[in-house]
């Protein structure tokens, strides 16, 4: 038998996965409320998508008290360069508990240190967008080369058979 849940019990269920303590796995958490891990993880993907209900959501981005998760690839360059000046003085355990509050990886704050530290500028979509055109043009150029060797080619086995065939004029006025 199939049973239904209403959009109250998924919030308070998806908060208490969301706001478990370290200790606290989500095995236990859905034993306690007797479902099933993938439903709690679906659950969990619609509130982040808003899809159980936008009244959910206050007007600092929070729903029921869970931080939406954005992509470290979104993250702009300042919220970049803030985190890693505010990991900059923890140790491990310190930084890794800020870095999941904020839903990126302690590895993903190293790898903008490093991009920081080498001159790195701009999240590369930009850049990326640039090349591709660029690629796309030179391709295009190649491909035209292509067919006009080709057909170059192509003249040149002809008038040898027309030669071949009829004769060269270079030879005939001899």
């Amino acid at each position: 038998m199939r049973v239904r849940y209403n959009e109250s019990f998924k919030r308070q269920a998806v908060k208490k996965a969301l706001s478990r303590s370290q200790g606290t796995t989500l095995a236990e958490v859905t034993d306690s409320l007797g479902i099933g891990e993938s439903t709690l993880h679906k659950w969990i993907v619609k509130l982040r998508n808003e899809q159980l209900g936008s009244n959910s959501s206050d007007d600092n981005g929070r729903i029921d008290g869970a931080m939406q998760e954005k992509r470290p690839q979104d993250w702009r360059q300042e919220e970049r360069l803030e985190m890693v000046i505010a990991c900059g003085s923890l140790d491990g355990s310190a930084m890794n508990q800020l870095c999941r509050e904020r839903g990126i990886y302690a590895h993903h704050v190293k790898q903008w240190k490093q991009d920081f530290i080498s001159g790195v500028t701009g999240n590369g979509r930009s850049d990326t967008k640039h090349l591709k055109g660029e690629v796309r043009e030179l391709k295009k150029e190649l491909n035209r080369k292509d067919r006009a060797l080709a057909e170059t080619a192509a003249l040149l086995v002809l008038q040898k058979k027309v030669d071949a065939i009829w004769g060269n004029d270079e030879d005939n006025s001899r």
